[in-house]
C-alpha cells in the first residue's frame, strides 16, 4: 500500500479544482475540493497497483475483489479507466468511513476511498517509463494550439499512441489465447 505524497495530494485538488474545471472560475460540477470535504473526495489517498499478465486477468480480480467486498458488506465502486492519453487501468475503490482529525481537534467520520488499480503487465512497463514525465506534466494549463492527436511531432503524439497501442495489443493477445483454446 502507498500512502500519497502531501505534495501530490494537494496538486491533485488543484488539477480538480482548476486546471481540468471546465467551468472555472466557478466551481467544478460536484463542487470545490476543500479540506473540509478533500479525504472523501479524492480517491486514492491510500492506493495499491496490481499487475496481472493478461487483459482477462484484470476482469478476473476485479470480480473477485467485488464478490469480497459484497461478502464483507463493503461499499465499494469500480472505474474501467481509458483515458486519451493512453491510460488503461481498472480502478477498484473499498469505502470505509473513518474519524478524520479536524483543526479543532475534534474528528469527523467521513468516508474514505481507497483504490486498487488493476492494469496488466505490458502497461504497468510502460507506465513506469512514462510515469514522471506524466506527473511533470499534468498539472499545467493546456495552451496548445493544436491537439497533440494531429501534431505527429510532439512527444505526446508518440507516448499517447503507445499507451493505445499497447492496449490494442493486449486485446490481440486475448484473441489468440482464444482461439487456442477452441
Amino acid at each position: 500500500l502507498e500512502i500519497k505524497s502531501f505534495e501530490s495530494f494537494l496538486d491533485k485538488t488543484f488539477r480538480k479544482n482548476i486546471v481540468n474545471n471546465d467551468q472555472w472560475e466557478n466551481p467544478p460540477p460536484k463542487g470545490w475540493i476543500l479540506p473540509k470535504n478533500w479525504y472523501n473526495r479524492v480517491g486514492d489517498i491510500v492506493r495499491t497497483t496490481v499487475v496481472v499478465k493478461y487483459f482477462d486477468g484484470v476482469d478476473f480480480l476485479i470480480q473477485k475483489m467485488n464478490d469480497l467486498c459484497e461478502q464483507c458488506s463493503f461499499q465499494k465502486d469500480c472505474f474501467w479507466e481509458a483515458r486519451e492519453n493512453g491510460y488503461y487501468a481498472a480502478h477498484f475503490y473499498v469505502k470505509t468511513e473513518l474519524d478524520i482529525p479536524q483543526y479543532d481537534f475534534e474528528t469527523n467520520r467521513q468516508l474514505v476511498r481507497m483504490e486498487i488499480q488493476v492494469t496488466t503487465q505490458i502497461h504497468d512497463v510502460l507506465r513506469s517509463l512514462l510515469h514522471t514525465d506524466y506527473v511533470t506534466k499534468r498539472s499545467l494549463i493546456k495552451t496548445n494550439a493544436i491537439k497533440w492527436q494531429w501534431d505527429y511531432k510532439s512527444e505526446e503524439f508518440a507516448k499517447n499512441y503507445l499507451g493505445h497501442m499497447v492496449q490494442y495489443i493486449d486485446g490481440m493477445i486475448m484473441t489468440l489465447k482464444e482461439k487456442q483454446k477452441g
